[in-house]
């Protein structure tokens, strides 16, 4: 909002006269502007990602093409949504890609509160938050996470499951489930119908390492409550075209 703009004169409205004479305050177009930059400015998008959209995600297999037009609808409806997206396949397919895409449109087009958090990191800063040298508070972590309209939610499982990590995330993510928030979530582990029991005990004699494997059957099932999956498959293209300088 420009203190100076010559049409609002700083109060972000301006009069406009209808059909029928009536005079109705409608929001000043630099007062719109500014709520968008006010945005973005808070998404927490990593400058790795601020190329992502949706429009410059390349298809490269058969469940891209299907995942683009998920990604692409969930823009059109929202936010008349009742489920949020599980974005489930291996490493490199795009998965963030496409999470950040419908996150930016959503911030640009919808004007809504994004924000982007990266599980790992989520974790590490509420554990250092406990230090009596860090100023920086629990609940401060936690307040752009619990209050944005759409959350991404990058990487999830990444870090391995500890009970304390198990709470904490499902605290997290039944707040947002309660408060009816949506919820845009990705990961690299694999989900079976067949895994219906915790079996992280077993984890480190596993080679092929599930979801349930790193977040419990109790996160799972409330994940899948709140979301909608997406598979997305197809090989490993940060490392097929890394040489290139592309970035995916």
């Amino acid at each position: 909002m420009l203190k100076d703009c010559p049409k609002c004169h700083g109060t972000g409205w301006v009069l406009k006269e209808e059909e029928g004479g009536h005079v109705v305050a409608r929001r000043c177009q630099c007062y719109e502007e500014w709520r968008r930059s006010y945005l973005w400015q808070r998404a927490n998008i990593p400058r790795r990602y601020e190329h992502c959209t949706l429009d410059n995600f390349e298809i490269h297999h058969a469940s891209h093409r299907k995942a683009l037009k998920i990604s692409r609808k969930f823009v059109d409806d929202y936010p008349i949504l009742h489920s949020g997206l599980l974005f489930l396949g291996p490493p490199g397919v795009g998965k963030t890609h496409l999470a950040i895409g419908i996150l930016k449109e959503i911030i640009t087009k919808k004007e809504s509160r994004g924000y982007f958090c990266d599980f790992r990191e989520l974790i590490r800063n509420i554990q250092s938050s406990y230090s009596p040298e860090n100023p920086i508070s629990e609940s401060e972590i936690l307040d752009p996470i619990f209050k944005a309209d759409l959350l991404v939610l990058d990487e999830l499982g990444a870090k391995r499951t500890s009970a304390w990590v198990e709470e904490m995330v499902f605290y997290i993510i039944n707040n947002r489930y309660i408060n009816n928030r949506l919820t845009i979530f990705t990961t690299n582990y694999p989900d079976r119908e067949e895994d219906v029991e915790d079996k992280r005990q077993e984890f480190f004699r596993q080679d092929d390492v599930t979801l349930v494997d790193r977040v419990g059957e109790r996160l799972r099932s409330r994940i899948y409550e709140m979301c909608k999956l997406v598979e997305v498959d197809g090989p490993d293209y940060r490392k097929k075209i890394k040489q290139a300088g592309y970035r995916w």
